[in-house]
């Protein structure tokens, strides 16, 4: 079978790397993904974008990248298109005008359930399945034999889950991935160290970041162990403090406590909340109040993001109501999702 595969970001490839381990050995993969993969049409790259402006000087290329990808469907039995909504719904558009029977299986989809909820209808016309990692997801779609709860790939990521909570002297920080988010919460977390003495407060840094790159952005990091192993540094700290993301959900499933904190562009933060109409800003906590519990985490957003708020979090949360809730979480999502899609991909 040849599959033609769209998958463009850097968490994309970390999920399409588990799913290759279910996929038979015939099945020979096209298009974008990480060149350790296969044999892509274009290195991953070649495809970052920085910006609107960054946007606007690559247009003509995606818009050539899209109808190599349409041609090279010709020859494919089936089209695997994960995440990036903003190339791939289009292209999905095109691929369905193109070939009318052509089976186009969406994973990781879109996050309608927050905001754009228009792009349910586009996802429903122009996907013949829908991989769904999100419990409640299927809620606003109205096409129910379409969209499937498949599992949550953490699960599958995450090699190991902690059994208990054991004091280990480790405090890790996640700063985020982007120069505004490391920039802005930095400075805190310098701060913040001094106020918890005699522990070993680990960085934890994107392995994409070369050193004069890390020099730049963050600055004197002496203070702190550089870690480029996000989850094994987390099941490794008694304790967390990290940007929203991805990251906070990984922490809350392996059982590590930590705060939340983000500092937005004051524009950007303005602009979120007029369209995203959620009462949080952690996946963990959305998911908590979809099972109509309390929150599992403080989040701090913006100007309450300081020293004293962070610190008292720190000192006062309930650690052990915390790891009780992370196996309630576990349990929540059920499984990891590759093999589920696999099947999905070969049936």
């Amino acid at each position: 079978m040849k599959l033609l595969v769209c998958a463009m970001e850097t968490s994309s490839n970390v999920h399409l790397k588990e799913l290759k381990k279910y996929l038979s050995n015939d099945i020979e993969l096209v298009g974008v993904f990480d060149k350790e993969l296969g044999n892509p049409l274009y290195d991953l790259t070649s495809l970052a974008i920085m910006g609107f402006v960054d946007a606007l000087k690559k247009l003509r290329f995606f818009f050539k990248l899209r109808d190599e990808l349409v041609e090279l469907a010709q020859d494919c039995d089936k089209v695997l298109l994960m995440d990036s909504s903003g190339f791939n719904l289009p292209l999905a558009k095109k691929l369905r005008e193109t070939y009318p029977d052509k089976e186009i299986i969406y994973y990781i989809l879109p996050q309608a359930w927050a905001w754009k909820k228009g792009r349910v209808k586009k996802l429903e016309k122009y996907c013949s399945k829908l991989c769904s990692i999100i419990p409640f997801e299927s809620e606003i779609y109205n096409d129910k034999n379409k969209i499937t709860y498949v599992g949550h790939p953490l699960l599958d990521e995450i090699k190991e889950f902690k059994n208990e909570l054991i004091p280990t002297n480790k405090i890790a920080f996640m700063p985020g991935s982007r120069k505004t988010e490391i920039t802005n919460l930095m400075p805190i977390f310098k701060e913040l160290i001094k106020k918890i003495p005699n522990k070993e407060y680990i960085l934890i840094i994107p392995a994409k970041f070369d050193k004069e790159y890390i020099n730049k952005i963050y600055g004197d990091i002496s203070n702190f162990t550089i870690s480029r192993n996000a989850h094994e540094t987390l099941q490794q700290s008694e304790y967390a403090f990290i940007c929203s993301g991805t990251a906070t959900l990984e922490a809350a499933l392996i059982g590590t406590p930590f705060t939340l904190s983000y500092i937005a562009k004051k524009l950007d933060f303005f602009i979120g909340k007029l369209f995203v109409k959620l009462n949080y800003v952690g996946l963990a906590n959305i998911f908590f109040e979809k099972m109509g519990k309390n929150p599992l985490h403080s989040e701090f957003l913006q100007k309450d993001v300081t020293l004293e708020n962070l610190l008292n979090d720190y000192q006062n949360m309930d650690k052990k109501l915390f790891f009780d809730n992370s196996k309630m979480l576990r349990e929540y999502l059920g499984n990891g999702s590759s093999q589920n899609v696999a099947e999905i991909i070969q049936n």
